[in-house]
């Protein structure tokens, strides 16, 4: 009931909430139109089924802004993927998801978060670095540009304690 009365006052704005296995083909979906090689409905369903993965959606009506996946393991967690849907971008959607999801990690006893990062790109940079994330590594041609050279995969931590 509650959550019919919210989404009847949200007025367009994004509704975060726990991701489910159901969500698996409209996240591949997101997932494929903001990444160069997206996941399958099948990876996405896999992984929502996992007992140690995190995840979190921003729907917008019935339609999917945005996520956030990660796993967590021996108080460790990494983010595998975040998607915002590009007519979302730009108005605090990415932000809103990672500070619910790195307060749930925290919750859940994860310490630090880690993550890869492409070096080029520049607004999940910034995202990251606002959020208190620092570089600990980089994996050079990691990312692969169709004919050119591959970019750099950043590795970034946080600690959450």
């Amino acid at each position: 009931m509650m959550e019919l009365v919210t989404r009847l006052f949200a007025r367009g704005e994004p509704m975060l909430t726990d991701a489910r296995a159901s969500d698996a083909a409209a996240m591949a979906k997101l997932h494929a139109a903001s990444f160069q090689r997206g996941w399958s409905d099948g990876e996405f369903e896999r992984l929502l089924l996992e007992r140690n993965t995190v995840a979190h959606r921003a729907t917008i009506g019935n339609s999917l802004g945005g996520f956030i996946l990660s796993r967590l393991v021996a108080g460790e967690a990494e983010i595998l993927s975040v998607a915002v849907a590009s007519a979302r971008r730009k108005r605090g959607l990415a932000r809103a998801l990672l500070n619910l999801h790195l307060g749930r990690l925290a919750g859940l006893g994860a310490q630090t978060v880690f993550l890869e990062v492409d070096e080029d790109n520049t607004a999940a940079r910034r995202l990251y670095g606002r959020a208190g994330f620092r570089e600990v590594g980089r994996r050079p041609g990691y990312y692969p540009r169709g004919g050119t050279k591959a970019s750099a995969a950043l590795v970034l931590r946080r600690d959450l304690v």
